[in-house]
């Protein structure tokens, strides 16, 4: 098998027997043996039974349909495990990419030998400011955290490596992070292939401003995982146990201050009116807790983390 095609969908009608008719002509013509695996993410319109009717005829379909919407990433990860293909190619089910982009990226991960090629949208037929200036925004960010020098993190046309959708775990909001997480598990050989973008024609889109947040709020998590995930005890023990050593130290000069105002005769200076108490003590408090936190964060990655927290309906 050449090719597996993922395609996350939610409410697309309109557009998946053109979508599959332009899919089936491209890889036709370019001798590609393929298979198609559609994730139906909750849709409440006509989607699966547009998709369990075009089953019928063509075998290389398959689908996977989930009780309620669980998120694009679940999708995938859904979809990653049943994959046969030397070569993984997601993309939206909303025609605003390109099918006819589908050879070269097989071409740049089969004949370059890249493990990943992400798609990059140029020029974007989407709203300025509610999409295109928080995406650039976004992307320099991701940048900057990630280390993986890509201009469109969030484009869902991309080509793996059978190898990296086996081996990343793609859980949360992390899709966009895919190439970030093939990058820290040893995936080095990434591109980046300018590709065609157009307005949506039908629908309306999924995404709103909101998981511009989201998208930053990951990258902060990605960015923690992707250092201290393995070693949760190298950060939290080491902030824990230098504000403990702070915290016990400032007690322990309190202590020595007021011993010496007894042997000087002085008395009537409590150490509870000092401010420094309840810094003292609330550094060692708090240091005791981020310590216990990373022994607790050692003890939970010694088991095996299940991110599969999604239900199917059926598999077709």
């Amino acid at each position: 098998m050449n090719l597996s095609i993922v395609i996350p969908l939610l409410n697309e009608e309109d557009s998946l027997e053109e979508l599959f008719s332009r899919i089936d002509k491209v890889c036709t013509t370019s001798n590609l043996s393929y298979e198609i695996w559609f994730v139906d993410d909750g849709s409440t319109d006509l989607s699966w039974s547009i998709i369990e009717n075009m089953k019928v005829q063509y075998p290389q379909i398959h689908a996977i349909k989930f009780s309620r919407n669980y998120g694009k990433s679940q999708a995938l990860h859904a979809a990653f495990e049943r994959t046969n293909g030397d070569v993984v190619i997601t993309m939206d089910a909303d025609l605003q990419d390109f099918p006819e982009e589908i050879p070269e990226l097989y071409n740049m991960v089969i004949h370059d030998n890249y493990d990943i090629v992400s798609g990059w949208k140029k020029k974007r037929f989407d709203n300025v400011m509610t999409k295109n200036i928080p995406s650039k925004l976004f992307n320099a960010a991701a940048r900057k955290v990630s280390g993986v020098y890509l201009h469109d993190f969030n484009c869902g046309l991309k080509a793996y490596k059978k190898q990296v959708v086996k081996s990343v775990d793609v859980y949360g909001d992390m899709h966009r992070y895919i190439p970030v997480l093939a990058a820290n598990a040893g995936f080095r050989r990434i591109t980046e292939k300018e590709v065609q973008h157009q307005a949506r024609p039908y629908g309306t889109s999924k995404f709103g401003t909101e998981r511009f947040v989201r998208g930053f709020l990951d990258l902060i998590t990605l960015w923690f995982v992707s250092r201290f995930g393995g070693r949760p005890m190298h950060f939290f023990g080491a902030v824990g146990t230098l504000m403990f050593i702070v915290g016990f130290l400032s007690a322990l000069w309190l202590g020595i201050s007021k011993l010496i105002d007894v042997a000087r005769g002085i008395y009537g200076h409590l150490i509870t009116n000092n401010p420094w108490f309840f810094i003292a003590l609330t550094m060692m408090i708090m240091g005791t807790l981020l310590f216990i936190a990373g022994f607790l964060g050692e003890m939970i990655i010694r088991t095996n983390r299940e991110h599969k927290n999604y239900n199917i309906d059926e598999v077709i």
